[in-house]
């Protein structure tokens, strides 16, 4: 396996670096042999405050482990905001697909998949990969960010009524007019060139509504959006694999969610079967 740092700041400096000498990074998962296979780009949650080491690795992992090269991205957070890490995401799309031929990626078969806030950063990709300010940057191509399929853990989603309030102003700020408020509640942003997704949740999240997935999945099928949805009835917020592993001091394990791997590695892998 290739493990590799990647610096994605370069050849672009879009914002400068910051204060504490942050430089957005990738890290390389990439299985042996001259197989082409699916890749799966990992957002790590942490409300747009931090990127959460139990949301990275352990999921690249696991990925790996189902035959899928994996990569995880420790982009910009606050006090950087939008669209710093989009920015970040997409660059980072163009990395993996410009390489897609060295790492023996299909550059058809590359998923972007987050959680949390980190699943707003992967469904933001997916809705607006075609926005303007995402081209014309050195080192972003046109058209080349667009993930093929979208993994979506427990995702903040919506700037409205069930909001998860940290993370979208860490994001665009607590003073964010209407019009920014519109373009990241991504319920609202979702049209026809949105790729396929994955979503799951927990009823019981009580940091992130679950009502945040279902209104994301439903305006998915508004668009006739292929997608799958779970919804288990009990765990908190940020439960990553839901194992022995990723489990934190204030949760321990829930099998019963931790299902949801084996039915994504499914589900990615028939998309990917599927494809046209």
């Amino acid at each position: 396996m290739l493990n590799e740092i990647i610096d994605i700041w370069k050849p672009y400096k879009y914002d400068g670096e910051g204060p504490d000498g942050f430089r957005p990074t990738m890290t390389t998962y990439i299985l042996a042999g001259q197989r082409k296979r699916g890749a799966v780009l990992i957002c790590p949650g942490g409300g747009y405050a931090f990127t959460s080491d139990r949301e990275a690795e352990p999921i690249a992992l696991q990925f790996n482990a189902a035959g899928f090269h994996a990569f995880v991205l420790y982009y910009s957070v606050a006090p950087r905001r939008h669209p710093q890490p989009l920015l970040d995401l997409s660059r980072a799309m163009c990395i993996i697909k410009d390489n897609a031929e060295e790492w023996n990626i299909d550059a058809d078969e590359i998923a972007v998949c987050g959680f949390s806030a980190g699943g707003h950063l992967a469904a933001s990709l997916g809705v607006h990969w075609s926005e303007p300010y995402l081209s014309g940057l050195d080192g972003i191509k046109e058209g080349m960010n667009r993930p093929d399929a979208l993994i979506l853990g427990y995702p903040v989603i919506t700037s409205g009524q069930f909001v998860h309030r940290g993370s979208i102003e860490n994001l665009i700020g607590s003073d964010a007019d209407k019009s920014l408020l519109n373009e990241m509640s991504l319920e609202l942003q979702v049209n026809d060139k949105t790729p396929p997704a994955f979503i799951w949740h927990t009823y019981a999240d009580d940091a992130v509504p679950v009502e945040n997935s279902m209104l994301f999945a439903q305006a998915m099928r508004k668009h006739n959006i292929p997608f799958e949805l779970h919804i288990f009835p009990d765990g908190p917020h940020g439960l990553s694999l839901a194992t022995e592993e990723t489990a934190a001091e204030n949760m321990g394990a829930y099998p019963h969610v931790a299902a949801w791997m084996k039915l994504c590695e499914e589900w990615l892998t028939e998309i990917f079967e599927n494809k046209t």
